[in-house]
């Protein structure tokens, strides 16, 4: 009998079955297609703005996503140097090809998990708790837990202009009868929508018209377990929509599936498709276009930026239009994809279905968009499964400590409706939860559950040892207003100083960084860098993170509050009938869930906790 059983082999679906598998669980992953695991279908890279940051906290709990990625990616740079560090975000451009082979790879070498090419179209129950899963050819497969990672294979719909066919990503074989199953089981089904831009060769495009983009020279690894040096090996290149082409586009409305009414699922408001941009944006006059490979061993470029479900013979004229595009072959059409997914409010924050045990969702089965939102729920979801057959204790990240935690918080407690897409604004606690501090937050939380080694865990102490010590050494360095120490203030552009001064003080100057104050700190020791920007970020910042720190110790006084799971709101005085509706339906499971409730105000949660405390 198998112990888990995953549905999908996409993002979330690897990471669930290597956590399932890695805890111990006997795990089955099942495939439509196996040549479509760790498939790249809407672009070829791997985190962005926020989601650099999952990444990076996927890997300090365990995940494989930042690994594989440091592994095969072709170009990478930190996004928004230009601002704080709570918002630089790691993006890399990824081989396609070769993130799929070896991530299907480690999937096989994986111990207790069995790979399946498989549809799976019934989910079965007993006593409402999940009891087998069946194939489309008969095939039945006990097991006590399910997570459905379906992507965007669930009942999709590709549509080009006119056309329209029942159909997954890149021609693959859609999931056709696996939302009828789910409908009996009283799962609530949402109808989405998302786009993915053509595909070019790259011998027809003339680069000399391009902006290139370079990436970084010293590069940041997605993994806080990768020690060799990367290096970039390719390019990126930019240009911009101009004048025809939003002539082109906005002569031609009448085609566009998405404003015929022939397109129902709602798309992502923050990825746009190019003729949604021109008629969203119509004062406009350009829009940013990015070229980028698709892997070193294939001519195929993406166009970044040019989402499209406009029929074929326009999107030819469009793609024409941009410049050093003039004489460009697609190779692949730009699409639009409806899929069904899951209203995320009906799972709890273990992402386990609240009135069907051992049933879990993951990724965009749970209304959310990206591989790197899809990794870390598939990884949440993983984990729960497994504990849940062991016996042991839920796993539940706070939104005070992880992206990770404000993602499936935010899913599970105010839904969506639309694809949701992490940013960084959407934390309020953003200057704690940066991408450069992630194994400082989350590495002993893996290592409890099982899937950091003891090996990591030691090199992460160590790194933390020596953090401290530094900053502590910093607080105690005096430096005199002598000679050298005016001159390096002077060089600096920074003002003159009378009387002594501490080094930590020194630091939080905005025009001295840690770098440059060795040139007068004569007592410092060599460090890996990684330490140093941890030592620089801490002391520079230290007001503004005191503040959230509060602010995020405050918040666990109210995720401590526990709120029974068999409470009636309809039976507490005092609560509006909409706060009663809003709370039984998500059933939250502290006063703080319950807080962020749309619909649920201030003055119902002080008769809650009243209520509560009688």
């Amino acid at each position: 009998m198998l112990k888990c059983t995953y549905l999908g082999g996409g993002h979330a679906g690897i990471e669930a079955a290597f956590a399932g598998a890695r805890l111990g669980c006997k795990v089955a992953l099942f495939c439509i297609n196996l040549d479509s695991i760790a498939n790249l279908p809407c672009n070829p890279n791997i985190g962005g703005t926020a989601k650099g940051h999952l990444v990076r906290e996927l890997d300090a709990l365990g995940g494989e996503m930042g690994k594989v990625a440091d592994k095969t990616f072709i170009q990478s740079r930190i996004l928004n140097r230009g601002k704080g560090p709570a918002v630089y975000s790691l993006r890399a451009q990824i081989d396609r090809k070769k993130y799929q082979e070896e991530m299907k790879h480690r999937l096989e070498l994986q111990s207790n998990l069995y790979i399946i090419q498989s549809e799976i179209v019934e989910i079965k129950t007993a006593d409402g708790t999940v009891s087998s899963v069946v194939t489309r050819m008969g095939a039945e497969y006990r097991c006590r837990a399910v997570i459905v990672a379906t992507g965007t294979y669930l009942k999709s719909r590709i549509i080009i202009g006119e056309y329209s066919e029942d159909c997954g990503p890149d021609g693959m074989f859609a999931s056709t009868a696996l939302s009828d199953s789910l409908r009996n089981l009283g799962v609530e089904l949402l109808r989405f929508k998302t786009g993915t831009p053509p595909r070019v060769n790259k011998r027809s495009i003339d680069f000399s018209e391009l902006e290139e983009q370079l990436g970084d020279d010293v590069i940041t690894p997605f993994s806080f377990e990768t020690a060799e040096e990367l290096k970039n090996q390719a390019s990126c290149y930019l240009t911009y929509t101009n004048e025809k082409t939003h002539s082109i586009i906005k002569n031609n409305l009448h085609r566009s599936p998405l404003y015929s009414g022939d397109i129902e699922g709602i798309g992502a408001r923050y990825c746009p498709s190019i003729e949604d941009k021109v008629v969203r944006f119509a004062s406009n006059p350009r829009h940013q276009i990015f070229i980028e490979p698709m892997g070193l061993n294939t001519e195929e470029m993406y166009i970044q930026g040019f989402s499209s479900s406009m029929p074929e013979d326009i999107q030819i004229q469009m793609i024409k239009s941009l410049k050093g595009m003039h004489n460009t072959h697609i190779m692949r059409c730009a699409y639009a994809i409806e899929y069904d997914c899951a209203a995320p409010t009906q799972m709890c924050a273990t992402l386990e279905f609240k009135n069907i045990s051992g049933l879990y969702g993951a990724g965009q089965f749970n209304g959310t968009s990206g591989y790197e939102e899809a990794a870390v729920q598939g990884l949440v979801a993983g984990i729960n499964a497994a504990r849940k057959l062991q016996g042991k204790d839920e796993f539940i990240v706070d939104r005070s400590c992880a992206y990770i935690g404000t993602l499936i918080d935010d899913l599970v407690t105010k839904g969506t409706n639309e694809p949701y897409r992490m940013m960084t604004s959407r934390s309020e606690y953003r200057l704690l939860l940066r991408q450069d501090n992630a194994d400082m937050r989350l590495t002993k939380m893996g290592y409890d559950i099982g899937l950091i080694s003891k090996e990591r865990y030691e090199r992460f102490l160590e790194k933390s040892k020596l953090i401290e010590v530094e900053i502590k050494r910093l607080t105690s360095v005096v430096f005199p207003p002598s000679e050298d120490v005016l001159a390096f203030l002077e060089k600096q552009g920074s003002s003159a100083i009378s009387t002594g001064i501490h080094a930590c003080d020194l630091l939080k100057r905005p025009e001295i960084t840690y770098a440059s104050l060795a040139e007068i700190d004569s007592g410092r020791k060599k460090l890996p860098d990684d330490v140093c920007e941890q030592v620089e970020i801490s002391i520079k910042y230290e007001g503004y993170i005191s503040r959230q720190l509060a602010q995020a110790k405050q918040f666990l006084k109210l995720e401590s509050k526990n709120i029974p799971k068999d409470i009636d709101y309809d039976k507490i005085d005092g609560l509006r009938l909409e706060a009663r509706q809003k709370l039984n339906k998500i059933k939250p499971q502290s006063i703080g869930q319950a807080s962020r409730i749309s619909g649920v105000s201030p003055a119902d949660i002080a008769v809650l906790i009243v209520y509560l405390k009688s």
